[in-house]
């Protein structure tokens, strides 16, 4: 090896100090999350179906654990996980079709799944609330 070589500095990798991660990877990232987190959510409601088609009493557990804050906080979490995975599925969805791949466009497609998925949660959980009385 050439002593001019041995001699200059390493380039070194960005930390996170130093590196801020885009709104692309961290909304692909909780894509990933949100898929893992459904496989649970998907366990209450087949327990949700079950009770209601075999027993009473465990219905109305979870009918009345429904209605706690902690089950209202999780369902309201499996709603929002739900509907943020549905607009990162039509993200990419739209990205298969190859439209907004450019920088600026798939930023704006980025924020946009997680505006439209917040905004989607609080609709259908202001629905139950009213259609609820």
């Amino acid at each position: 090896m050439s002593q001019q070589a041995a001699s200059r500095p390493r380039p070194l990798s960005p930390h996170l100090t130093i590196y801020k991660p885009p709104i692309t990877m961290a909304m692909s990232i909780i894509h990933r999350i949100t898929g893992g987190a459904l496989y649970f959510g998907t366990l209450l409601v087949a327990w949700w179906l079950l009770a209601a088609a075999t027993s009473q009493s465990q219905f109305v557990f979870l009918s009345e654990w429904s209605e706690t804050i902690i089950g209202r906080l999780i369902l309201v979490l499996y709603t929002w996980t739900l509907m943020h995975h549905m607009m990162g599925g039509i993200r990419h969805l739209v990205w298969d079709t190859v439209h907004g791949l450019e920088k600026n466009n798939s930023r704006k497609i980025a924020w946009a799944t997680l505006v439209v998925s917040i905004t989607l949660t609080a609709l259908i959980w202001a629905t139950v609330i009213w259609t609820k009385g």
